[in-house]
């Protein structure tokens, strides 16, 4: 393939295309992206970065199976059976079946959003909107995992390639302008197709100019709006994400072209989807792997599969009804203070159905009071559309406090207040130190709860216990596909004999 020569000293004053010298300076953004994709290996990853990179793929294998089981993900799956494609790659989860790379990632990375339990990015400043940020693991997941499955590529290899692809993704989001999203953009989409483009070219090994043209293919095929919140089309962003990004680096790899400065100036990405505003150069140049986001400031696993902006408030109002005992009958009022950034995307006032329930504070709170838990059993329409449900999420409302709001939307800031029939207010603020993040993250226990709940839905307990223990050291397979052999319960064909790794 034309371009799938890796060139990890590609000089940073300038780059050669078509015979041409390219200064930086016209091309700073794009530069550093090439730069540190074509530079980076996993034996120049940090420890720390290695380890939780493990953790966020069992949390993202584990989404991926859970969503399969969707109704979207079924029309989804349908859609590229009855659409052909050479059976290089493996679908995961309630109906495993084998098609193209592209057509794999787009359906994997859609279930792996179905049911927005996935995880999130960190804001790293104040003025960067927690909710600007991205779901940074299942589109360079996806794109890895189908591409490392076609190439027979090491579990070394693949993760390699998911860092790689998740440092570039979460890096262009901090770096681009905030109006990206408050506009509308869904950055899980827009920005995803960068880390699923990075991580597919890492796997491709393609060199500068070939990533480049990937570069440019990915800024002209990532899209996303934030008016598909709470319906199929939100996953459909990440699962776009992925297929896009697998497309831009296939494409790149077999010559075909794009523009030279797939970010930078007037025409690039970062301008044109900053809505005319230039990006912040700090942020990504000099800033790639120094030091990794996964890191630092982290990622957050979810412990709720809905909008993490109601997470914080769902773990208080679980705090309250547990410490005082608070039997749904006792409820008269439920009040959620919040600032805007929790109560503008959480936009759903009352859900009809589980995909609105995602983005609804009045379900997140009434599961809480009514099942002391709000799981994938309570995220179904049946659950959502029962009466009491429908009667709890009537008592609650939402007030944008001005208090919290002053003090910035960097954090997930709230208070939950219930008026009980006896006359009595009780009252908790909502812990910045939300579970699942850096200040309070999963414990291989959490972890291995979450997995098992997920994959329960489609593999039976020996299949769970076994993937859970190979993810945890897929750095060591020598072929990606004996763990996807594993996770589909051993159809796929490839031969089972797994090494003896373990968790560490």
């Amino acid at each position: 393939m034309r371009g799938a020569v890796r060139q990890s000293g590609a000089p940073a004053a300038r780059r050669v295309r078509g015979g041409a010298e390219i200064m930086n300076n016209e091309s700073l953004a794009t530069n550093a992206v090439i730069e540190f994709v074509t530079g980076t290996t996993l034996d120049r990853i940090p420890g720390e970065a290695l380890s939780l990179a493990r953790q966020a793929v069992t949390d993202g294998l584990g989404v991926i199976l859970a969503g399969s089981t969707t109704r979207g993900s079924s029309i989804l799956r349908d859609y590229v059976r009855n659409t052909g494609g050479v059976p290089e790659a493996t679908i995961l989860g309630a109906e495993v079946f084998r098609s193209g790379p592209a057509a794999a990632a787009l359906v994997n990375a859609a279930a792996g959003h179905a049911m927005d339990y996935d995880d999130t990015q960190l804001s790293s400043t104040p003025d960067r909107i927690f909710g600007l940020l991205t779901h940074p693991t299942v589109p360079p997941l996806s794109a890895a995992l189908a591409l490392g499955e076609r190439l027979g590529a090491s579990g070394s290899r693949v993760l390699e390639a998911y860092l790689v692809g998740v440092e570039v993704e979460c890096k262009l989001v901090e770096a681009i302008d905030p109006s990206h999203y408050r506009n509308g953009f869904h950055t899980s989409s827009t920005l995803g197709t960068f880390g699923a483009a990075t991580a597919a070219a890492k796997l491709l090994g393609l060199d500068a100019e070939a990533l480049a043209n990937a570069l440019a293919i990915a800024s002209s095929t990532c899209s996303g709006i934030r008016v598909n919140f709470g319906t199929m089309t939100k996953p459909l962003h990440v699962g776009r994400a992925a297929q896009n990004g697998v497309i831009a680096a296939e494409l790149a790899a077999r010559g075909f072209t794009g523009g030279a400065h797939a970010l930078d100036g007037p025409w690039g990405f970062f301008r044109v989807f900053g809505f005319g505003r230039d990006f912040e150069p700090s942020r990504l140049i000099g800033a790639l792997g120094n030091p990794y986001t996964i890191v630092s400031p982290g990622v957050s696993i979810k412990p709720y599969p809905c909008g993490c902006l109601g997470h914080p408030s769902m773990d208080a109002m679980l705090k309250l009804v547990v410490d005082h005992d608070i039997k749904p009958e006792q409820v008269k009022a439920i009040r959620l203070r919040a600032g805007s950034n929790i109560l503008n995307p959480l936009r759903y006032s009352i859900a009809t159905t589980e995909l609105e329930a995602k983005f609804c504070p009045a379900f997140m709170l009434s599961s809480i009071v009514l099942r002391r838990r709000a799981g994938i059993r309570e995220f179904t329409d049946a659950f959502v559309g029962s009466a009491p449900v429908q009667d709890m999420m009537r008592k609650v409302t939402t007030v944008l406090d001005p208090a919290i709001e002053a003090r910035g939307v960097d954090k997930m800031r709230s208070r939950v207040e219930v008026d009980l029939v006896d006359g009595r207010t009780l009252a908790r603020e909502a812990d910045e130190r939300y579970r699942g993040g850096p200040e309070d993250p999963f414990t291989r226990e959490d972890l291995r709860a979450k997995f098992t709940e997920c994959a329960e839905l489609v593999l039976d307990r020996e299949a769970i216990e076994q993937a859970f223990e190979l993810i945890g050291s897929v750095d060591q397979l020598p072929d990606i596909r004996v763990l996807v052999n594993v996770l589909t319960g051993g159809v796929t064909g490839v031969p089972s004999a797994v090494p003896a790794v373990r968790c560490q």
